[in-house]
């Protein structure tokens, strides 16, 4: 539910004596060129460009992004473990470069790449290398914790935060109350003894794989059959693999570049369908067990795979819906915040009904 931005670039404005700092270049550069690529759901990013007549030294790039931390709800720590994170996956070369990092944010590597869509998910070839690049995420070894507190350990916090919060604005408030009549404690426990009984293997999740933070990649040689690369690792620790499907899923249904109140667009028919849901999972599979000659039974698996994904789909709406009460209170992008948690608990309740 986290949010990148695009190459667009609308207007650019020159900054001088403006200081970034970075262990490896742009130690001070006194003119740039500053372009707003996106407002996001949590961050602020920009496209940072040196003027022509400004001469590159040695193999410093003519532009980076700078991105500028929002509202984050992790603290200190994780944003700690993110950029660490980050320049692993950067070795690995499973993610941008990271240049440089300081308190309010960091640089990155810029990328040209064309902004994914919503509707650009249930292309099958997208769809298919989504999975695949999925399947290889999940099986990285990271030296983080491996126990898989990260999902009702952030749902808890996230809990505990929204059960205090107090509101002074009519519109707020009304929807905080019709909120708080959902009984949102004793629904957590029952989500919580469902995905127990719901068998899910612990890998390293990425935990937001929405359109925001998938880039499409410009092949300008035309030389690579793979286009995409996932970004954005804020949310990324050990998980049950359940719920990177079922959130996934469930991102097909809503399109964040929605130009009017409240700033995006929910289309619950553009679910996946069971086919579309069986080709991710076929894909998954395919290149997860690439060099593997273990059996297994595909059709099994898959029924299996099929009932993890849309109960953790229930996970995803939960805890998104939460972020989003909480978000309505701090951040100060503007976005329908009270209106997408409805919508993500309606859809949660909606989906319960069918897979609970």
């Amino acid at each position: 539910m986290g949010a990148a931005g695009d190459s667009t670039a609308p207007e650019a404005a020159p900054c001088s004596n403006l200081f970034l700092y970075s262990y490896l270049f742009w130690q001070i550069v006194l003119f740039l060129f500053f372009f707003f690529c996106s407002g996001g759901l949590s961050n602020l990013l920009y496209l940072c460009s040196l003027p022509e007549h400004v001469h590159c030294v040695g193999e410093e790039p003519r532009q980076v992004l700078l991105r500028v931390y929002g509202a984050i709800l992790q603290g200190v720590d994780s944003l700690v473990l993110e950029s660490v994170m980050f320049a692993i996956l950067a070795e690995r070369t499973l993610g941008p470069k990271l240049y440089g990092i300081f308190p309010e944010g960091r640089l990155e590597q810029y990328l040209p790449n064309t902004r994914m869509r919503t509707h650009h998910l249930s292309d099958p070839a997208i769809s298919a290398e989504i999975a695949t690049k999925l399947a290889r995420f999940h099986d990285m070894l990271m030296p983080f914790n491996k126990e898989p507190k990260w999902l009702f350990g952030t749902i808890d916090k996230y809990m505990d935060q929204v059960m205090k919060l107090t509101f002074v604005r009519d519109a707020h408030l009304k929807k905080y109350k019709k909120l708080m009549k959902l009984d949102l404690p004793a629904e957590l426990e029952s989500l919580r003894a469902l995905l127990a009984a719901t068998p899910s293997p612990v890998v390293f999740c990425h935990n937001d794989v929405q359109e925001g933070n998938i880039l499409i990649l410009e092949d300008r040689d035309h030389t690579s059959t793979e286009t995409l690369m996932l970004i954005d690792f804020e949310y990324s620790s050990y998980n049950y693999r359940g719920f990177d499907f079922g959130n996934h899923f469930c991102e097909w249904m809503y399109d964040y570049t929605y130009d009017q109140w409240p700033f995006y667009k929910a289309t619950p028919e553009n679910y996946p369908t069971r086919e579309q849901q069986l080709h991710f999972i076929r894909n998954y599979l395919a290149e997860q067990r690439k060099d593997s000659d273990s059996p297994m039974n595909q059709t099994q698996t898959e029924e299996d795979m099929i009932i993890e994904a849309n109960r953790y789909a229930l996970a995803s709406h939960f805890l998104w819906g939460l972020w989003s009460i909480i978000q309505a209170k701090i951040s100060k992008i503007e976005f329908g915040y009270m209106d997408y948690a409805q919508c993500r608990f309606d859809a949660y309740f909606k989906q319960k009904k069918l897979f609970s």
